[in-house]
């Protein structure tokens, strides 16, 4: 019986070893977890600015998973659905917006670069040679839609009531009869060949081969609003790797990758 009780015992010993070490196991990958940081982002210029922060964060431990969008819905969405930790492809004005609309507890902690937005074309080379009657492409949604018509309002191409968020619709005066036609901002490139021109983000422009300080008939002025950020989670915004992720993406490296990288077509904002 002795024997038998010191088996039972000893197995029990093990059973419970097992048990601390599995218990242990799982407190080192959760220990791991919080090293990883996976970020979505458009593949340009945001990837290329990420790629410049990793050594930085790499030294501190972390590891960077990069996850690609190239629409403007899902990096919010995947966010908010905590598949990613953080996004870094939309300005203030976009997320803000998307919040109210959408009920998404996001928001933001660092200012990264501003991309200003460009009126492109392949049929004209100066915006007063716009014929009546052309069409003119703009992005699709609210806040990119309303910074391009103002940059069209800009040259006296139309003109706009006031408000912060404006549409085709809110335009007063037309003179040419301009035709604004709404696209997703990934397409509005590909779109030059079909109208007079278009306006067109730095990061869809750089895309399709476009250089917004030579190929722009009219660019956005330096003090535009529309900085791009970093956003997170209401939940994991004072979290200790989206601090470490903040700070390489505005650290002194960083800016100086991006001002010797695109040389004024990107600029940091910070």
């Amino acid at each position: 019986m002795k024997k038998v009780l010191s088996i039972i015992l000893a197995a029990g010993l093990a059973l419970g070893a097992v048990g601390c070490t599995s218990s242990k196991g799982g407190d080192t990958g959760k220990a791991k977890d919080d090293k990883t940081i996976v970020i979505g982002l458009s593949p340009v210029p945001h990837k290329e600015i990420v790629e410049a922060a990793k050594p930085i964060l790499e030294k501190e431990g972390y590891k960077v998973e990069i996850k690609e969008f190239t629409d403007y819905v899902l990096p919010n969405t995947a966010l908010a659905d905590k598949e990613l930790d953080a996004n870094f492809f939309q300005h203030v004005p976009f997320l803000k917006k998307t919040v109210e609309e959408k009920g998404l507890k996001l928001t933001y902690t660092v200012k990264v670069h501003l991309e200003p937005l460009g009126f492109y074309s392949k049929k004209i080379k100066d915006v007063n040679d716009i014929k009546n009657g052309a069409e003119i492409a703009i992005p699709n949604d609210p806040t990119n839609g309303s910074r391009a018509l103002r940059l069209l309002e800009t040259k006296g191409i139309i003109k706009l009531k006031d408000g912060e968020i404006v549409s085709k619709l809110d335009i007063v005066e037309n003179p040419k009869n301009i035709k604004i036609t709404e696209l997703d901002a990934p397409q509005l490139p590909r779109a030059l060949a079909d109208v007079e021109g278009a306006v067109i983000n730095t990061n869809f422009a750089l895309e399709g081969k476009l250089d917004p300080l030579k190929d722009a008939l009219i660019i956005e002025a330096k003090d535009s609003p529309y900085a791009n950020v970093l956003a997170v989670r209401e939940d994991n915004k004072d979290s200790e790797k989206i601090k470490a992720l903040s700070k390489a993406l505005n650290s002194p490296e960083v800016k100086k990758f991006i001002e010797e990288k695109y040389k004024g077509v990107i600029l940091p904002s910070f």
